[in-house]
């Protein structure tokens, strides 16, 4: 009795979906055939580049994997750690063997024990901040590349999360410090690192570093001038590029102007920290009274002929034509 009640129900709701059935059915790609969608996928797939559909309004937001992806992820992974660790570790060999075979360069003459201003307050203030900065900047993103291998291994995930997080925010709130560094350092010093002819010289004579002997230079001599030629233009091109990656997307910039910031800002990052490795190793322990010029200012009057002759003359000069003329006796 029950089946005899349900039957009319039964062929009702076959009518009902019938149509809907057959529809489905035709729909259906026959065995073997491929849809519009697998063929756009297999198309997207052999490019390298997987795109959907999104709500948002930045069409970039649909981009899943495009080709460059991958090849910035090999330099970052694979090119950027042998480039670092050349440049870096290179240079660190480099200075020891040069602090083995020269040991400290001393002045010839010995110390006199008069000395001359070589850097104001002004001068030695901005110096300390540019490096203090640079310092912690070069840390912090030496931790991004070299971190995972080194540092993690050593103190464990959790502090390593800790380190890499707040090492992120102090590199991307110094970068204004540094810049503003950077700016003041070439108006104060850009009229006294002009290259010319004596630099040549310098660099014959190996700047006093091999052998006997120092060139005579100015206020700056050539190697000082190209540490300072580094650090202003490498500095511009760092900060340009780091703020590129701080507020990324700006304007018309896309992926692919962020993969290229990221490789100009690691690149010559890692360049410039192998460069100041030698400034710091001269400035410190690898020359006899180097440190004072930016400790307090008065070097000594010995070291400043040697290292600076025609710089001191200029100083004397200038002192002499400041002092009141003697009056004659009466």
């Amino acid at each position: 009795m029950r089946r005899i009640l349900l039957a009319p129900l039964m062929v009702l709701f076959l009518a009902l979906c019938a149509p809907g059935i057959v529809t489905q059915a035709q729909a259906q790609p026959a065995r073997g055939a491929i849809s519009a969608e697998e063929l756009e996928l297999q198309r997207m797939l052999q490019g390298g580049r997987i795109e959907g559909r999104t709500t948002l309004p930045d069409a970039q937001s649909e981009v899943l994997i495009q080709p460059a992806g991958k090849a910035w992820r090999d330099f970052h992974n694979v090119t950027l750690a042998w480039v670092g660790g050349i440049a870096v570790g290179g240079m660190l060999i480099i200075l020891v063997a040069f602090y083995l075979g020269r040991g400290k360069i001393m002045v010839e003459g010995g110390l006199s024990g008069r000395t001359i201003q070589r850097f104001n307050l002004l001068e030695r203030a901005n110096h300390w901040m540019v490096a203090s900065c640079f310092i912690v900047l070069g840390l912090t993103g030496l931790n991004l590349t070299f971190g995972r291998h080194l540092l993690l291994p050593i103190v464990g995930a959790e502090t390593f999360t800790a380190i890499s997080l707040w090492g992120k925010v102090l590199h991307n709130y110094l970068a204004f410090p540094f810049t503003l560094g950077i700016v003041l350092m070439l108006l104060l010093w850009v009229k006294d690192n002009i290259p010319n002819g004596r630099d040549i010289e310098w660099f014959k004579q190996g700047g006093g570093l091999i052998g006997k002997g120092h060139p005579k230079a100015g206020r700056f001599n050539a190697g000082q001038k190209m540490v300072f030629w580094i650090t202003t233009l490498g500095g511009a091109a760092v900060a340009i590029s780091g703020y590129m990656l701080i507020f990324p997307f700006w304007g018309e910039f896309g992926v692919a102007e962020m993969q290229l910031a990221h490789i100009v800002h690691s690149v010559i990052s890692v360049l410039m920290i192998a460069a100041m490795l030698a400034h710091i190793y001269i400035g410190s322990i690898g020359m006899q009274g180097a440190f004072d010029a930016m400790g307090t200012g008065e070097v000594d009057l010995n070291w400043a002929k040697e290292h600076h002759a025609l710089w001191v003359e200029e100083q004397q000069k200038r002192e002499t034509a400041a002092r009141p003329a003697a009056q004659p006796a009466e």
